[in-house]
């Protein structure tokens, strides 16, 4: 096999299963070559024009005929990989999708890795890392907010700005450096003063993009809600009233939920993600026992706790217990069975966490479907203000890039340290270079290849 042909790669681009029209995509140098072997077309095989559908039949290496197809020829570097590429397009049946590119693989191209037409789109300078993870974020989308967040992202709104905040620290460094190397020579528009301004400006703008990290977090992977409560209060005919299904087991027997339930609710065009929980409450039943640590760990972790109580009796030890693990939390207190006689008030409720708006108790019948709506708006306002539209914000929305952040927002705070302290300047020429680095690890312009080749490993094939 040549090393030409060792670099041309395919894979099927679509689902798997079947469907009308499955596409298989060809990228690399011999792309061409092999679509002239494989391609029956007179018109093609006259014309070659680039980005010109052709109809045609794809035949293996004997002559057989494999099916029917279209075809379409992408010359670099005008192309998603900035290589020749090619599409073709056959009826989505396993046998029909499995032939066809059977008889790709055997023209000497290899199959892709997960990612690979995205990472040479990467290494080919088309896309930057910040760029490329947004395409798998954008295939991943599962709401409104979240596909509008990646597509922000795609549009390298959030790389123009890392590398403005690079470039103005190439500036800072330069002048230190040169102040360094040419005391005699210091620029009096470049004092001591206006570097640490200039320092300031910059870690105030990293400061407010890791801010932007829950935010980016709830958007791209949806707000984690837990339902707490003892048994027999309601919780999962809540899960299935948000669900729309009869995702979780509802009976009248106590501790029939043992272990966690996650469903992910698609609210107005922002995700949450779910969880029921087994009641909490004192139990000798073993299993019993693990669902409600495991009740206890989730909430822990939780983003809102979505504390339900009986309103149709008083408080009990359960529930004040139930209602301590919402001190200082996200929580939103619901007292269910508003559609009998009250024993519960808002008041009764709310002293037992004073800190808690008043606004964050509710009265709802999840039997009778009766305040639901109510539930939906003060989410919403909890998390976005009422208003679920992006508004082209920046937000940071993987682990990857908050790390990078945070290690250049603590580099640039050392740094500065070292110049208010009168300590010597190469001190913090030294910060501002590890600054410097970890910012242009978010773009990928200082990352180790095997870190760029985990990255990739995670997309799906095809992509």
């Amino acid at each position: 096999m040549s090393d030409t042909n060792c670099n041309t790669i395919a894979a099927i681009s679509t689902p798997a299963g079947i469907g009308g029209i499955a596409i298989i995509r060809i990228s690399g140098p011999s792309s061409l070559s092999v679509l002239e072997r494989l391609f029956l077309s007179k018109a093609f095989q006259k014309e070659k024009k680039d980005r010109y559908l052709y109809y045609g039949k794809i035949i293996n290496r004997t002559g057989d005929i494999l099916d029917e197809a279209l075809a379409v020829y992408l010359k670099a570097p005008r192309t998603y990989t900035r290589e020749d590429m090619v599409e073709i397009h056959c009826h989505g049946g396993f046998a029909c999708v499995k032939a066809v590119l059977e008889a790709v693989l055997e023209q000497e191209v290899r199959p892709a890795e997960p990612g690979e037409f995205t990472k040479r789109a990467f290494l080919n300078g088309r896309l930057d890392l910040v760029q490329a993870e947004s395409v798998m974020d954008l295939i991943n989308s599962a709401s409104d907010m979240s596909r509008e967040a990646a597509l922000t992202q795609l549009s390298g709104k959030l790389s123009l700005r890392i590398q403005s905040m690079r470039n103005e620290l190439l500036t800072l460094m330069a002048h230190i450096e040169a102040s360094i190397d040419y005391p005699e020579h210091e620029m009096e528009t470049w004092n001591r003063e206006i570097i640490l301004s200039k320092g300031n400006e910059l870690r105030h703008q990293m400061e407010d993009l890791l801010k932007t990290w829950d935010r980016g977090r709830m958007v791209k992977e949806g707000i984690e809600t837990v339902i707490l409560g003892r048994p027999n209060v309601g919780k999962s005919s809540l899960l299935n009233l948000f669900s729309g299904s009869q995702r979780a087991i509802v009976t009248d027997i106590p501790g029939t939920t043992r272990d966690l339930l996650q469903e992910y609710i698609n609210l107005d065009g922002i995700t949450l993600k779910l969880v029921d929980t087994a009641g909490i409450r004192s139990t000798e039943d073993t299993i019993e026992k693990m669902g409600v640590e495991r009740s206890r760990q989730a909430a822990a972790t939780a983003d809102l706790l979505l504390i339900m109580l009986d309103a149709s009796e008083p408080l009990r030890p359960e529930d004040r217990e139930i209602l301590t693990l919402a001190k200082d939390r996200k929580a939103i207190i619901i007292l269910n069975k508003a559609d009998l006689p009250t024993a519960l008030s808002h008041d009764d409720a709310q002293k037992e966490i004073p800190t808690l708006p008043q606004a964050n108790i509710l009265s709802l019948s999840v039997l009778k479907e009766q305040g639901m709506e109510g539930l939906y708006g003060l989410i919403k306002d909890m998390f976005f203000q009422g208003d679920i539209r992006l508004n082209d914000q920046l937000c940071i929305q993987n682990i990857r890039q908050k790390q990078a952040l945070s290690e250049a927002a603590e580099s640039i705070n050392m740094a500065l340290d070292t110049i208010e302290a009168g300590l010597p300047e190469d001190l913090a020429a030294i910060d501002l270079r590890q600054c410097y680095e970890a910012l242009g690890r978010i773009t990928g312009e200082a990352l180790e290849d095997d870190l760029i080749d985990k990255i990739f490993s995670e997309f799906c094939l095809g992509k």
